[in-house]
């Protein structure tokens, strides 16, 4: 048993360690490890009642002392020319210290009223306290940037990738890191303008060559500050690891479980096995097993592999590459779902009745060895009757059974409504040298819902397990859309001739009853769209809100803890709740749960992002040979400075700037989502069918420029878009009459 330190002792570990001053931080310094942390806890509380320490959040500090890093106010220069600051969180009884803050040479100039966060630095000897140098001033963030160097006598510029930079950066000569003319760099703001306003750039990284075709997915990485690089103890620790023994596992080696994914997967972590239920209680009745890899008996609470996967939060998937949570030999091997070799799993069984419904399971910490390792083609091939060589001796025992209890499951999920978006996913394939070679939509096969359908029960049974274990855990929370989304849903689908009753407690029900009304119709997709845009973001939390796209009012991420922390966190909490072993949930993953679900919800929007970003420049390239051609599509956002078009051919979207349409003045309606013409009358919307001209496609920034050329099969009033010639004649007075005669016309139709 460790000793608790007494309360001097805490003191000066506080004052010898401004920066780990949580109260786990004191626990692992004294070695305080579970009920013993309750002492300590007692001993903090009191420290806090006497006035000797001050709780801040979850951090105890000495309150005549300042913490390393805190907020502060320029004061103006004394009479020898230094600059003070005073601390504005100052809350001890004796006056407040003297700081000193010392700029650096790229810092941004402060002045007098300045509020800025400093890093303090305490000093001895001096007429002052403190020193401070800049982090950032107060609603600032020093600014990085990505773009492509180029180089002049003075130093260079920088031309920044991002699609919305309207301008460029200056380097001075001796902040360009030796960076080449045309190269990829990253660089961060520095100090003040330059000439014609330009601002001030430091080149901090120099990245290649911008027009490789694998550079695509390495600005991204870079640009949304991805880590993409694994540190050598993380990867010392995965080098000394060995395959899980089977020990108390319970031993499933016996059935034969098979894993299904898409012909490229990089990973197999789940896999699943089905029988008809035997039991003359539940007739018609399924068992469904889902085994997931127990990457928990690896990533244990604390180490370097786990410090690392809880920073990047989940894998981040590109056309060319991944950039995983864990390294390749958990990843890839040990924790990868192999044909033929045993690996460790926590698996749960299942058990539905002849309508889908989940009427029990259990939870199991066990050993399987998968018979095959499938893809979504070929499984999908064997049902319809063209089984290849492989699928053919697995049929009957394997693929048939869980076609059979997924076929049930449909009965559940018609009574259970989820919603039923119809948004087909693109699918971009390179060449080896990394070039677009074909851009098609996603096939959704019933192999593929079969497998999302076993997930979800599973995800189900985890959350629902843990709550009857009473053992914390990270929900997967997916809110009900706001009132206002709501009706601005309501407003697209009444101007499309449907409706979305009012005055009930929304259910994803009403809204498959709105997108069955529009199946079919030429509103079929601006329908499917608006609701997408109608959603809330999914988000993890400690407290369960339920599930609100799924209809499900319990639900967790359970069957990927390859890719998820959050399915880790799940695991960890199993394992503790059923008294598996000693990697389980650890007293600071519970601590910290409402952090980390804050956090891993944050890198996954990171990563979305990125993913967005480098399909989009993947598909600029694959256009940009093809600039002049014309497109088919459909008007999918109209906003005030243009409106968007996606394209039926990739999927891509593009810009059509308002100032390129037609020759008169176009008026932006937000609440109807319009541009509406001043002189013609003619109306721009979602959802229209457009012909367009490709002007522009930027690989670079992913950016596409699009000229309107007809909308609904009728051409653009005077021409093209690109014929607008000299300025646009028109009187005045006509021209609003016009205008508010066509929103009368509006709010007849909304009504």
């Amino acid at each position: 048993m460790a000793r608790i330190p007494s309360k001097t002792e805490i003191l000066e570990w506080i004052a010898e360690n401004p920066g780990l001053t949580a109260k786990r931080d004191i626990a692992k310094a004294f070695g305080i490890k579970g009920a013993e942390r309750i002492e300590l806890k007692r001993i903090l509380k009191e420290l806090e009642g006497e006035g000797t320490l001050e709780r801040r959040r979850k951090t105890y500090l000495d309150p005549d002392k300042l913490p390393p890093v805190t907020i502060l106010m320029i004061l103006p220069p004394d009479r020898n020319g230094d600059q003070f600051a005073r601390p504005l969180e100052w809350e001890g009884e004796a006056p407040p210290p003297r700081v000193l803050f010392k700029a650096g040479k790229t810092d941004a100039p402060v002045a007098e009223g300045d509020r800025i966060l400093g890093r303090i630095t305490e000093v001895r000897g001096e007429d002052h306290q403190y020193e401070a140098r800049l982090i950032r001033k107060i609603g600032t963030n020093p600014h990085k940037i990505l773009g492509i160097f180029r180089k002049s006598a003075e130093g260079g510029r920088i031309v920044p990738i991002d699609k919305g930079a309207d301008k460029d950066w200056l380097v001075a000569a001796g902040a360009t890191e030796g960076a080449k003319d045309g190269e990829l760099v990253e660089a961060e703001q520095a100090g003040s303008k330059g000439r014609l306003g330009m601002p001030r750039a430091r080149i901090i990284e120099r990245l290649g060559d911008p027009s490789a075709p694998k550079a695509v997915s390495l600005i991204a990485i870079h640009q949304h500050g991805i880590p993409d690089d694994f540190p050598d103890e993380v990867i010392a620790e995965t080098d000394a690891m060995e395959p899980a023994p089977l020990g108390d596992r319970e031993d499933l080696r016996h059935l034969p479980f098979i894993t299904i994914d898409p012909a490229d997967a990089r990973d197999h972590d789940d896999a699943c096995y089905a029988h008809a239920d035997d039991d003359p209680k539940n007739e018609g009745g399924h068992v469904v097993w889902v085994a997931i890899a127990d990457v928990a008996h690896y990533v244990t609470p604390g180490s370097a592999l786990d410090r690392e996967a809880r920073n990047r939060g989940n894998s981040t998937y590109f056309p060319d590459r991944v950039v995983p949570m864990l390294p390749e030999r958990l990843s890839g091997d040990l924790c990868s779902l192999h044909e033929g070799v045993a690996r460790a799993v926590i698996a749960v069984w299942m058990k539905l009745d002849a309508k889908g419904r989940k009427i029990s399971h259990r939870f199991t910490r066990g050993m399987i060895k998968s018979v095959a390792s499938l893809n979504y083609t070929e499984v999908q091939e064997a049902q319809d009757g063209q089984p290849n060589e492989r699928c053919a001796a697995l049929m009957a025992e394997v693929i048939a059974p869980l076609f059979a209890a997924y076929d049930a499951t449909k009965a559940e999920r018609a009574m259970r409504q989820p919603l039923d978006l119809d948004l087909p996913e693109r699918k971009i394939e390179l060449t080896d040298e990394g070039e677009v070679k074909s851009v098609a939509f996603r096939e959704r096969l019933d192999a593929h819902r079969l497998i999302e359908e076993f997930m979800i029960l599973a995800n189900v049974a985890a959350a629902e397990e843990l709550l009857r274990l009473r053992r914390p855990l990270l929900f997967r929370v997916h809110e009900e859309p706001s009132p206002d989304k709501l009706d601005a849903l309501r407003e697209v689908a009444e101007a499309s001739g449907f409706t979305l009753a009012k005055g009930q407690v929304l259910r994803t029900e009403h809204l498959n009853r709105l997108l069955a009304q529009a199946e079919g119709t030429d509103f079929d997709e601006l329908l499917n769209i608006s609701t997408l845009r109608s959603m809330t973001q999914a988000y993890y939390a400690p407290e369960n809100f339920g599930h609100f796209g799924l209809a499900l009012k319990n639900y967790a991420h359970f069957t990927s803890p390859i890719r998820r922390y959050s399915d880790l966190i799940v695991h960890r909490a199993l394992i503790l709740g059923h008294g598996w072993g000693k990697d389980g949930l650890s007293a600071q993953d519970i601590e910290t749960l409402k952090e980390t679900g804050e956090h891993i919800s944050d890198t996954e929007r990171r990563s979305m992002a990125a993913e967005r970003d480098t399909t989009d420049r993947y598909l600029a390239a694959y256009l940009s040979e093809r600039v002049g051609s014309e497109f088919a599509g459909r008007i999918s956002g109209v906003t005030r400075f243009g409106c968007f078009v996606r394209l039926d051919e990739t999927g891509a979207d593009g810009l059509i700037p308002i100032r390129t349409l037609g020759r008169e003045f176009f008026h932006y309606d937000q609440r109807t989502q319009t541009l509406t013409g001043a002189d013609t009358g003619m109306t721009i919307s979602v959802g229209q069918r457009v012909t367009v001209r490709l002007a522009e496609a930027v690989p670079v920034t992913g950016g596409l420029m699009l000229e309107l050329l007809a909308v609904e099969g009728g051409p653009m009033p005077g021409g093209a878009s690109g014929k607008r010639g000299g300025p646009v004649r028109r009187r005045i007075g006509q021209s609003r009459a016009k205008t508010a005669n066509v929103k009368r016309k509006v709010e007849r139709r909304r009504r």
